[in-house]
């Protein structure tokens, strides 16, 4: 199995740090064979509203040179890969789809992180306490997933950092995620930020090991993300090494890649 990481952010998120090439560096130290820089996509709001937690609109060019020019530097000892962490907003997913189109993105992820949008939705990881909070992340979960944009569905579990406790609501809720990513065929994300997360405050907030037994039995598709906001976490073993205990435990399939747009093809121009 190759070691791979999809989900990787830059300081332009305003919560990450380290230089773009810092990140490249650690996953070479590391042995990684593909890095992907996934960061928190950019909007086009129709209000005033300023993100304070994704790329402003203004740094996407920049983004995208600066993984275009690392990958002619770096060519020959790792594939690197252009990507974008975005929601679902069905209000703004036609300028998106433009940007990714226009820049020709090797993927997108799905880190449904607010729904309709972060303009006045609550952030999910925090939000989520009530029946009607996390019937809305389930719903806009499953209408992301059948977007056919995405190529994983990223913490999958991120509800549970906010439910007070793995109940049948919870268990009812992520057998829906699961049997949608599993319908559609997109890998569910086992996020190792979370880990982190979770040992540094002494929670069992995600990953849940409920959620992924549940995810082992419906047959889904895992896939490790790191989910890196700073070059070092790249280097983390810890997490990794557990999360691949758990899921091989479980008997889950295991992927190391996403699939990626074909720009050569008519599919891409349909997005």
């Amino acid at each position: 199995m190759k070691k791979t990481n999809y989900h990787t952010h830059t300081t332009r998120c305003l919560h990450a740090e380290g230089s773009d090439e810092a990140y490249v560096q650690s996953a070479l130290n590391q042995g990684y064979t593909v890095l992907g820089f996934s960061d928190h996509s950019p909007w086009k709001y129709d209000s005033d509203y300023v993100g304070t937690m994704r790329m402003p609109a203004r740094d996407l060019p920049g983004y995208v040179a600066s993984v275009r020019a690392l990958q002619q530097k770096y060519a020959g000892r790792i594939e690197l890969r252009l990507g974008l962490e975005c929601e679902y907003f069905p209000r703004y997913i036609d300028w998106l789809k433009e940007q990714v189109r226009r820049y020709q993105m090797d993927y997108l992820i799905f880190g449904n992180h607010f729904y309709p949008s972060d303009e006045t939705a609550p952030y999910f990881g925090h939000a989520t306490k009530d029946l009607a909070t996390l019937r809305s992340y389930v719903d806009s979960s499953i209408e992301g997933l059948e977007s056919g944009l995405y190529a994983c569905f990223a913490h999958p579990d991120l509800f549970l950092r906010a439910w007070p406790g793995f109940d049948d609501n919870a268990r009812a809720a992520s057998r829906e995620l699961c049997r949608a990513a599993k319908r559609l065929h997109i890998p569910v994300e086992y996020n190792l930020l979370g880990t982190l997360y979770n040992e540094r405050y002494h929670i069992d907030g995600y990953p849940h090991e409920g959620f992924w037994r549940i995810a082992a039995a419906e047959g889904c598709t895992a896939i490790i993300g790191v989910d890196a906001h700073a070059p070092g976490q790249l280097e983390n073993e810890t997490g990794r090494e557990k999360g691949l205990r758990l899921l091989r435990g479980l008997g889950m399939e295991i992927t190391d890649t996403l699939r990626y747009h074909d720009w050569e093809a008519k599919g891409a121009a349909a997005l």
